[in-house]
């Protein structure tokens, strides 16, 4: 397990470019299992989740080739269906929540699929009866074996349905998308997910021979069609890196300049940070950050508290509330964070209260921040990453802390954010990679 110690109070500059999306890679690199032909994609992220499901693939027998640092070929002509069955898989699957994102490209070629019960963050119930319900359906049928958490689905007659979901969910949206585009006859999707990401896959399956209309809205019409071809993508600057180092900027007081943002596909993300106070500057695609001692965050116009709260696209997404909290800690004035996806997520804040931090946790779901405007420090602690995006807002107030840090459980943070240690150092950073 390893470990980053931190030197915090240091003034960071520079310039840094954004991994590729961490969410996007994850649909569609399941998209390769669509298509027996070469499919070639370019800006993937150097993170543990990416890392294994490429591994997870080439067990499938997908013939994998990376061709550039961060570009790779990928040929599922042969998929061994064999692999299901083998406790290689079940561990491997069930250690990645994105696993369940291999099930929509499997049903539509192959008909059939098995997968453990998926992992991830424990961040909160994450259920997946979007996936099933939509695969059901259809047309698909499941078996549970509930002794080995085990799910077996039979798909082999998919057939176009009206399908209107419970919750627009983004894995779910895209897992029923990748099995309608090769179902027989017309899928009908309402209370899609109409995310950046999901347009991506949808744009990428339509270069394949897909046929969907409606893509960016929350009514997806999908018209079968009976094989998919090879194709290359280009995967988006990730949004939730990129609001990251906006908070890393403003806690640290730093000058930084994010290159090749990607700022149209942001949504209200610059925005909502804006709300707390922070000046940014958009340079054609880069967004530069000046150095700012003081930040103060806004209220609303009758002047009550400002609310920031999750909200499906094209609200503000849930993996930055952690970012905007740690954030408001040191502005001016108060916000309450309302986390509305996820019952476990602010958990994290009993470290930032050690540190020094007002913050009053109203419940699981709502926190209030008091904001220093720096009169108070954050002073350096241990602490232990919970998850990715928590793990990455500990790393933020470290660094703007007095004194040493010390975040365990950095795997956590490797997780969603590719070499974060060796970049933040070339702005700066006094930060220590340390294996225990």
């Amino acid at each position: 397990m390893a470990s980053f110690k931190i030197t915090g109070g240091q003034k960071l500059s520079g310039e840094i470019h954004p991994q590729g999306a961490k969410n996007e890679a994850l649909q569609i690199l399941c998209a390769v299992l669509l298509t027996p032909e070469k499919v070639t994609i370019h800006k993937v992220p150097n993170i543990v989740d990416v890392n294994k499901l490429i591994d997870l693939l080439r067990d499938l027998g997908v013939e994998v080739n990376q061709i550039g640092e961060e570009s790779y070929e990928f040929t599922a002509k042969t998929v061994n269906l064999d692999f299901f069955g083998t406790a290689e898989y079940t561990k491997k699957a069930a250690s990645l929540r994105g696993s369940i994102m291999l099930l929509g490209p499997l049903l539509a070629r192959f008909g059939k699929a098995m997968i453990p019960k998926p992992g991830g963050d424990k961040i909160g119930r994450r259920r997946l009866d979007t996936h099933f319900i939509g695969f059901q359906k259809l047309g698909a049928k499941f078996l549970f074996e509930s002794e080995k958490n085990f799910y077996h689905i039979d798909a082999s007659s998919l057939k176009g349905a009206y399908i209107h979901l419970d919750e627009a969910s983004v894995t779910g949206t895209a897992n029923i998308v990748m099995a309608a585009s090769m179902a027989e006859g017309k899928t009908t999707i309402y209370n899609a997910a109409c995310e950046p990401y999901l347009q991506q896959l949808c744009k990428m399956l339509v270069r394949m021979g897909a046929k969907i209309d409606g893509i960016g809205s929350n009514l997806l019409h999908i018209e079968g069609v009976k094989e998919l071809k090879g194709t290359e993508h280009t995967m988006l600057p990730d949004m939730i890196e990129i609001g990251s180092f906006i908070g890393l900027a403003a806690m640290t007081q730093s000058e930084i300049t994010i290159k090749n943002a990607g700022v149209e596909h942001l949504g209200i993300i610059p925005e909502t940070f804006q709300r707390l106070g922070i000046k940014m500057e958009f340079r054609g695609d880069d967004i530069f950050i000046p150095s700012q001692q003081h930040y103060e965050i806004e209220t609303f116009i009758d002047g009550s508290i400002m609310t920031i709260a999750d909200a499906i696209w094209p609200g503000f997404t849930p993996d930055l509330l952690s970012i905007v909290l740690v954030v408001a800690t040191q502005a001016k004035g108060t916000v309450l964070v309302h986390q509305k996806m996820f019952e476990s997520r602010l958990f994290f804040v009993d470290k930032l209260i050690d540190m020094g931090a007002q913050i009053i946790l109203c419940d699981p779901h709502r926190a209030t921040v008091i904001g220093l405007d720096r009169q108070i420090n954050l002073r350096g602690i241990s602490m232990t990453s919970p998850d990715i995006r928590a793990g990455v807002s500990l790393l933020i107030a470290a660094l703007s802390a007095d004194g040493e840090s010390t975040i365990h459980n950095v795997e956590q943070i490797d997780r969603g954010y590719q070499n974060i240690d060796t970049r933040l150092k070339a702005l700066g950073a006094k930060i220590e990679r340390v294996e225990s």
